[in-house]
């Protein structure tokens, strides 16, 4: 996992607000898969979607998210989330 990153847990179909201030989106690790797209937000603007037919691994990505970050799971994908404040 990143060092000093924070892990957030996902493992539902839903929406999970992980900062709402400015943030860095470290990773997403995938640890199951479900049949639907995961959506990574950086306030209201899209800046991933992960399809529903991805490998399980771990995505880097590193990104500045200065309107908030938020992960939308349109299935009940197990993932964790890395991040932290900006």
């Amino acid at each position: 996992m990143d060092s000093n990153f924070i892990p957030t847990y996902i493992a539902t179909a839903t929406t999970t607000v992980i900062g709402n201030g400015p943030q860095v989106l470290g990773s997403i690790i995938l640890g199951e898969t479900a049949a639907g797209t995961i959506t990574v937000y950086n306030g209201t603007a899209i800046i991933a979607v992960l399809k529903a037919s991805i490998a399980e691994g771990t995505y880097k990505f590193n990104v500045a998210c200065p309107k908030g970050l938020s992960v939308i799971t349109a299935a009940a994908s197990k993932l964790t989330v890395t991040s932290q404040p900006a």
